[in-house]
């Protein structure tokens, strides 16, 4: 899931500011999952913006919507009918979102509300925490299902650092230490073995080593 929160408000104020009328659009995807930007977000957002330029007595119109998703053009298509009725669009999703309605409708300013924040899971209610950078090259396999990359804060390839103490990150004792937990992992499923295998460097190349990536399935592709 890719987890966002929501701009600060004196942020958002300053991006809406030079327009009269806006359009504020939800998604309910991951920002909704993670409580950042779905229909009740967008009817909390809508409620403060215009509470703010009522109280400074300037002229302020928004319409809200929420998108099945924002990032998927069929769904984008649903915003034509209200463009033109407005002067800029404010986007509740991931930045995967407000770059596809601004690929849509060139001649409209898209204005971010969130901060696109890590690919993650939820950790207990109200906590998610990040378990993917998408490299490009899974190597969960060989890590018992549990990434390095994204959850060792130096992105050791080969065991632990020698600050971890009781299993924790000498980063932040808040952190378990990623490789602590490949090897209660390992040792569960009785494959310690394992840990003592060295991984190659990484390449890097498939985690935008060459720019922009894409996929293109041929057998789906129009």
């Amino acid at each position: 899931m890719i987890t966002a929160e929501r701009k600060p408000m004196e942020d958002l104020i300053k991006f809406v500011s030079p327009y009269r009328r806006i359009l504020l659009v939800g998604c309910n995807e991951c920002v909704t999952v993670c409580s950042a930007g779905g229909r009740k977000e967008v009817a909390l957002l809508s409620s403060a913006l215009q509470m703010h330029f009522m109280k400074e007595g300037k002229p302020f119109e928004i319409k809200e919507m929420t998108l099945e998703r924002q990032c998927d053009p069929e769904y984008v298509e649903e915003l034509v009918p209200y463009i033109d009725q407005v002067d800029a669009v404010l986007s509740m999703s991931c930045g995967c979102g407000v770059q596809e309605i601004a690929r849509r409708f060139k001649e409209k300013p898209v204005l971010p509300a969130v901060n696109t924040k890590f690919m993650g899971a939820s950790e207990r209610q109200g906590v998610w925490a990040e378990r993917c950078v998408g490299c490009g090259d899974c190597g969960l396999a060989r890590t018992a299902g549990i990434c390095p990359i994204a959850r060792c804060s130096k992105q050791l390839l080969n065991g632990p650092c020698g600050g971890s103490t009781r299993g924790k990150c000498e980063v932040d004792p808040d952190i378990d230490c990623a490789w602590q937990l490949i090897w209660d992992r390992l040792k569960a499923l009785g494959m310690t073995d394992k840990y003592e295998e060295n991984l190659p460097a990484k390449d890097w190349r498939p985690a935008r080593g060459a720019g922009p990536r894409k996929i293109v399935r041929e057998d789906l592709a129009s």
